[in-house]
């Protein structure tokens, strides 16, 4: 039954990267909906366990899973483990890496570390969660892209490539399971608040700020918002698309 209050509840939720930053506001904010959260990490245990005694505490069930989402074996893993809580029905691809240097100083290495963590990852996710919400006739996939994913950033050409692959994935794969009644739709964040900003200088950070016409960089809180959206059950008309939560920064 929908509430307004917990349009979510009873669903079962897996956020990858979710013990901090976007990914922790995202499973915060799907565990105040109703959601159970499945809160996917690395290596930060401790900070994943906060996030779920936080959805503990608002009346939702949470596990934390730790796996190497660039991994198909350790991906299976954390499906399964998901299934204690129930079917997924809401898969948030959230993890995913930011390096800034000039194309020419780009490794191999480097560019494939990029693909794996915020292309691959995403793929090998959703591709294990898929049956399940082939199985019920229902599901909401969201990929978290960047604002860069739309036009490019400078020294970014690795990150923006990647999350503009994850565009391309988004759109594609809708129109694929659109008729099993699932909807796949990607968040393109602006300049958000977080340990991403941190291979900035003060100056630059200044800089996006002041380009910003709201005036403020963004909270992990305006990202998790529009996955919230799009993670209702309402939004079932709602498909392909690109939410870019960016205060008005030009793309």
């Amino acid at each position: 039954m929908f509430s307004t209050t917990r349009p979510l509840f009873g669903q079962t939720a897996i956020v990858t990267g979710a013990s901090r930053g976007i990914g922790r506001s995202i499973a915060v904010a799907l565990g105040r909906a109703g959601a159970h959260v499945v809160v996917n990490y690395l290596s930060s245990r401790d900070a994943a366990n906060e996030v779920v005694r936080t959805i503990l505490n608002l009346g939702s069930k949470a596990v934390a899973v730790q796996a190497d989402v660039t991994r198909q074996d350790e991906v299976n893993r954390l499906v399964v483990a998901a299934t204690a809580l129930g079917q997924p029905q809401i898969l948030v691809n959230n993890a995913g890496i930011a390096e800034a240097r000039l194309l020419l100083e780009t490794s191999l290495e480097d560019w494939e570390r990029m693909l794996n963590s915020n292309l691959t990852a995403p793929f090998l996710c959703t591709k294990a969660v898929l049956p399940y919400m082939l199985r019920t006739g229902y599901g909401r996939i969201i990929n978290i892209s960047s604002i860069w994913g739309i036009s490019g950033g400078s020294y970014e050409v690795a990150y923006s490539a990647s999350k503009g692959g994850i565009i391309a994935f988004t759109k594609a794969l809708a129109k694929e399971v659109g008729p099993s009644g699932i909807t796949v739709n990607a968040v393109a964040p602006g300049a958000i608040e977080t340990d991403m900003l941190q291979s900035l200088s003060k100056e630059e950070v200044m800089q996006l700020q002041a380009r910003t016409p709201v005036g403020r960089l963004g909270h992990p809180d305006d990202v998790a918002n529009a996955v919230l959206f799009l993670a209702s059950p309402r939004t079932s008309y709602i498909t392909g698309q690109i939410i870019s939560p960016n205060g008005g920064l030009e793309a």
